[in-house]
Formats: C-alpha cells, sequence, structure tokens
C-alpha cells in the first residue's frame, strides 16, 4: 500500500534536513508521495521563508522595494540547492513569482510559493515527479475543500505516477486562483 508522507518547516530548512527526510523516505519503497512544506528556522534567530513572502508581498502591494527581502529568499533556496548537488535552477519561478507580486495575485499565492519552491527541490532530489498542488487540490467558492473533485483529480493524475513530491498547504479555487488551507 503506498504511503504519504509529509514534512514540516524544519525538517526541510536547510540541505542537511532535506538530506535526513531523504533517508526516510528511501528507507521504505512504499513512501511514494511526498507533502514538503516551505523552509523553516534553522535556529532561533532564522526566519521561516513563508514570513519573508508574506513581508515582500506587502511591500509589493504597497509599491516598496523587497529586493533585500527577497535576496533572502532566493539565497535561502540556492543554498540548499548547492547543498544537495543539485543542478536545479529556480531562476524562471523566482521571476514568475516576483510578476505575480507586481500584479498583486493575493497573500494565500505569497504564502504557497515556499511550499511550491520546496516541492520542486523535493522532486529533483529524489528524482520524483512533481505535481503542483493547484493541479490536483481544489477549493469551493466559500474556501472549503472540494474533497470529491480532489480525490477524483488525484486519483486520476497518480494513476500512472510511480512516486510524486506534490507540495502541502495549497489548491486552487474555482477560478484557479492558488487557495490556501487554513491553520489547524
Amino acid at each position: 500500500m503506498p504511503k504519504v508522507v509529509k514534512f514540516g518547516g524544519s525538517s526541510l530548512a536547510s540541505a542537511a534536513q532535506f538530506q535526513k527526510a531523504g533517508e526516510i523516505i528511501r528507507s521504505e519503497k512504499s513512501r511514494k508521495y511526498v507533502i514538503p512544506s516551505a523552509p523553516g528556522k534553522r535556529n532561533s534567530r532564522d526566519t521561516k521563508i513563508t514570513d519573508m513572502l508574506y513581508l515582500c508581498y506587502d511591500k509589493a502591494e504597497k509599491g516598496l522595494d523587497y529586493s533585500e527581502e527577497w535576496k533572502f529568499i532566493t539565497s535561502r533556496y540556492q543554498e540548499i540547492i548547492d547543498g544537495l548537488s543539485l543542478t536545479l535552477s529556480l531562476e524562471k519561478e523566482f521571476e514568475q513569482i516576483r510578476e505575480q507580486f507586481e500584479q498583486k495575485a493575493g497573500r494565500q499565492y505569497a504564502a504557497s510559493r515556499g511550499e511550491y519552491l520546496n516541492g520542486l527541490i523535493m522532486a529533483a532530489y529524489l528524482e520524483f515527479e512533481f505535481v503542483d498542488a493547484a493541479d490536483v487540490i481544489f477549493f469551493d467558492k466559500d474556501g472549503r475543500l472540494n474533497t470529491e473533485k480532489t480525490n477524483s483529480m488525484l486519483q486520476q493524475r497518480l494513476e500512472n505516477t510511480g512516486c510524486a513530491v506534490i507540495p502541502g498547504f495549497y489548491g486552487s479555487d474555482p477560478d484557479g486562483n492558488v487557495t490556501t488551507f487554513s491553520r489547524g
């Protein structure tokens, strides 16, 4: 029976933590689906990526400069990529996210990008297929999970997929906008 494993932010805060998660996943062949969070704090003085994404988005929405905060985010992801010796580049994704921030895509979009980017890294690291949660997790117009549609789409999408990484925390609404799960 296939297993789904979820890793929180502190479990994926650095390349070393990614390696530990990878060992756990690879230790049992039935662990087929991985749900990563955004990078959390590496130590008590650190900042979570999601908090930095919120800050960048809030500044972008007000027309303020957020280049220093953005540099923190991109450097953090590059540090993980380099630490895992991957050839992966997230430059296109970073550019697209900034464009969406400038177009005021919303705080939920901003919050979801940490999981999205970590999912791309995890998929490359594990050599698993990446499945964007926005393509398989659905909410209704009131923000409630559309279980029937989600289950149907996940079954279709994963039917011929050996192993996959599907970022946690978000999906899409009926208009295709990224929507996050409520806390708790």
